[in-house]
């Protein structure tokens, strides 16, 4: 089977820098192996190894080899072949019965149901394990996670299962050499794992997730990831906040979230934020920062103690001064990773931030602050491993924007923390930064007015409307709600209409996201548009569906006849989690530049990715797409791989879901109960970064509501916040609203009318009733044709800027 040139460069592109994301947990010295030779290889990862989550960011690739395959492909000789054949023969038959037993669980409850069963866990098999075949043993832990369906603190999940502690605790005994690898999109609770010295943290790293294991191995890569997310043993997590309600989840903890509240508690968690090993031990020299202006710059030497060469990373945190508003214990401020480093030099790191960037929302004030006082500054190469550098004084509490309130009152009041002054050494240097360094306090006025096109002046009402849903058949069918809605791409999730101008100008192909492009790897052409041959809905539906709902969507695949099939292999990169826990922007970039590159390459304008929503609760089904617990991290990875997108002339990427979609039970009906500092401050905060430093052109709302208002429908958050205070200057575009799955009495389904008044311009996926929506509200005097007309327009803009000539 021979790769394509493009995947050949994009795979030998990815496949050196993988171990970036990769990190060890636990190191003894045991590893790597100077040379291939004899293992022992267990564990159901082993064979089926995990490239990234089910759902919207599944990618179809061409292949993908195994753990087993890629450390043959290596030179090692695999001593539990028959095992493994064993394992397998078992393991089959136990999907076989765990399966139909969820097919018949989710239909009971329609088409929500089928959803919520997409991401499910099944629990290992139990299984006779023999041991003793040579020195050397590996155990894959892997743990799917996906739409539609949360994680649960249940053995075989978040726990261990019995079989799995049982097997990893006995090859530790048995083999000299024993590493256990998490092939893992989130954190596994490790209690009882004590004995365990060799741990490495694999995650889901996409096509060539095998290979980089068989290269860290080996030492020809080596690991230099830090955590995006605290891991911690399930008994120690923050319990402050909902988790899983039907309807109604409060945000009780506030802005504590992740190693926020783990650090203001004083709590130790099994693995903090910014934690991770590789080969080599680093030594952090030097620590100094300087201030010029508002604007803080911290330096340090950062010296290999290790045999192989390496890079580390240079994280900065502050805690801010807790006056008239409770503050965290820290705050990441700044980071940045080294270049290689050989054994025994020392590479210079430095980064700085702005004073401004620390910001709090001062809900009684209506506006950002900067609280007096003194701010101290601590680096160091994890949160947990840090020295105080220096502090940062202000003599007065300055203002530097006015926000008034958006969002509503969730009913409750934040948790706080009891107050502990902070109190540095003299010795430490310190910064007065006097308030003139800020410029006067503004106000966050109502946005501009956007332009509207000669030709949406011109159009009459019904031809706006169309050009504002996505595109349809009027007939309506499964292929909207399953994400294949696309015409001119064959497994597009969706696409725009082809705007009402004198000189037509064609719509918009999409592709979902976000560890690759998602289409059907065969299709054919004909007068009609792309038909898909194969791969029209991800593999995890399909396993939920009926027999006979399978067998009719075999039946509308494609036939080509006599029309040549045509191949789209999509590339799969790390899953969101991953690219976060390299913390270098620039692998960032080089992930959102391959998928670019096959944007082009197949015809997709919109990629329905980045998704950056903050890691709440490790219980998130959908955490593995998203890239962290804190703002910061997020809203700089997911800029990068914007960035790196939409350096290709025509391809847009689409950040989402904005906001506070943090779990995947009832998602449609599920009100995210968040006081405003909490969403302004933890919530927005990443998407406000990515906006200012990379610009990305489509928005993608979410599901839930916030505060009883549906986000596609919150004229607060997507016109005042969103286009208001971030000058967000694309096109905003709805979730995939399935009118089946909103079956709440309390909060109605979000309407296509609705989506238009509040600042949205393409209400997803389309149907002839969004449509008539539109209309309806006009009649009625709920929509104003300037609104409808702006809102046209921001699609007919894009659909010109993409569909332009490179150069123009």
């Amino acid at each position: 089977m021979e790769l394509f040139a493009y995947e050949k460069e994009h795979l030998s592109a990815l496949r050196p820098r993988l171990a970036e994301c990769a990190l060890f947990l636990r190191r003894s010295g045991d590893f790597p192996l100077s040379a291939p030779g004899e293992i022992a290889l267990y564990g159901a990862g082993v064979r089926h190894t995990l490239l990234g989550g089910t759902g919207s960011g599944e990618v179809n690739v061409r292949c993908a080899a195994s753990v087993e395959e890629a450390f043959r492909a290596a030179g090692f000789t695999v001593t539990t072949a028959d095992w493994l054949d064993g394992y397998d023969r078992i393991l089959a038959a136990a999907k076989k019965r765990y399966f139909a037993r969820v097919r018949r669980e989710a239909l009971t409850g329609g088409m929500a149901a089928v959803f919520g069963a997409m991401g499910r866990v099944m629990p290992e098999p139990d299984y006779e394990l023999p041991l003793g075949f040579g020195e050397t043993a590996v155990y894959v832990l892997s743990r799917i996670s996906g739409e539609g369906s949360d994680r649960a603190a249940v053995k075989g999940d978040i726990y261990l299962s019995d079989t799995e502690r049982r097997d990893i605790l006995a090859l530790r005994r048995a083999y000299r050499r024993f590493l256990l690898v998490l092939n893992v999109g989130g954190p596994v609770d490790l209690s009882g794992l004590e004995a365990v010295t060799d741990i490495l943290l694999l995650g889901q790293l996409g096509t060539e997730t095998a290979g980089a294991l068989a290269d860290i191995v080996l030492g020809r890569a080596n690991p230099s990831g830090k955590l995006a997310a605290t891991w911690c043993a399930w008994a120690d997590r923050c319990t402050l906040g909902d988790f899983g309600e039907e309807e109604e989840t409060r945000y009780r903890e506030g802005i504590y979230v992740g190693y926020r509240w783990f650090d203001t508690v004083g709590k130790a968690p099994m693995f903090p934020f910014g934690f991770g090993l590789s080969y080599c031990d680093f030594a952090v020299e030097a620590p100094e920062m300087s201030v010029t202006g508002r604007r803080v710059r911290v330096r340090a030497g950062l010296r290999n103690l290790g045999a192989l060469p390496g890079r580390e990373t240079l994280q900065v945190y502050v805690s801010v001064p807790a006056g008239a508003l409770d503050q965290p214990w820290q705050t990441l401020a700044a980071f940045r990773k080294s270049g290689g480093i050989a054994p025994g030099e020392a590479g210079d790191a430095e980064c700085e931030f702005d004073l401004a960037d620390l910001a709090c929302y001062d809900p009684a004030k209506q506006a950002w602050v900067l609280e007096r006082g003194d701010y101290g500054v601590r680096a160091g190469i994890s949160s947990r491993d840090t020295a105080l550098i220096g502090v940062v004084t202000l003599a007065e509490t300055v203002v530097l924007r006015r926000c008034e309130p958006l969002f509503g009152d969730p009913g409750f009041a934040d948790w706080q923390p009891e107050a502990r002054p902070a109190e540095y050494p003299a010795h430490l240097p310190r910064f007065a930064v006097a308030s003139a360094q800020f410029p006067p306090a503004e106000t966050a006025e109502n946005p501009e007015r956007f332009p509207v096109e000669p030709e949406c002046a011109a159009a009459s009402d019904e031809a706006l409307a169309r050009v504002c849903v996505g595109m349809h058949s009027d007939a309506g069918g499964l292929d909207s709600i399953i994400g294949n809605a696309g015409f001119t791409v064959a497994g597009a999730a969706g696409e725009t209409v082809p705007a009402p101008c004198a000189v037509p100008v064609p719509g918009l192909a999409m592709a979902d996201g976000p560890a690759g492009l998602r289409l059907s790897r065969k299709y054919y052409r004909d007068a009609a548009g792309a038909h898909a041959i194969s791969d029209t809905i991800p593999a995890s539906m399909a396993k939920m569906l009926p027999a006979p709902v399978r067998w009719l969507l075999a039946l509308k695949a494609g036939r080509p006849g006599e029309n040549a099939v045509h191949c789209q292999y999509c590339t799969a990169i790390p899953i969101g989690t991953a690219i976060a826990q390299s913390w270098d922007r620039d692998f960032a970039r080089l992930c959102g530049d391959i998928v670019g590159h096959e944007m082009e390459r197949f015809g997709v304008r919109i990629w329905l990715a980045p998704a950056m929503n903050i890691q709440r609760d490790m219980r998130c089904g959908r955490n593995f797409e998203y890239y962290s617990e804190d703002p910061l991290l997020c809203g700089a990875m997911a800029a990068a791989v914007t960035a790196g997108v939409q350096s290709h002339p025509g391809c847009a990427a689409t950040v989402k879901h904005f906001a506070a979609n943090n779990q995947e039970r009832n998602r449609t009906n599920n009100n995210s109960r968040v006081s405003e500092r909490a969403l302004r401050e933890i919530y927005l905060r990443a998407f406000g970064i990515c906006i200012r430093d990379a610009q990305p052109k489509c928005l993608m709302t979410s599901y839930n509501l916030i505060n009883g208002t549906h986000t596609s429908s919150h004229y607060g958050l997507v016109t005042r916040a969103l286009r208001g205070e971030f000058g967000f200057r694309g096109v905003v575009m709805s979730d995939w609203i399935m009118p089946p799955l909103y079956t709440s009495k309390t909060y109605p389904g979000p309407t296509a009318a609705e989506n238009v008044a509040a600042g949205g311009d393409l209400f997803m996926p389309g149907r002839a009733e969004d449509v008539r929506s539109i209309l309806d509200a006009l009649a009625a005097g709920g929509l104003s044709r300037t609104a409808l007309e702006e809102s046209a327009s921001r699609v007919l803009r894009l659909s010109r800027e993409l569909h332009a000539p490179a150069g123009r």
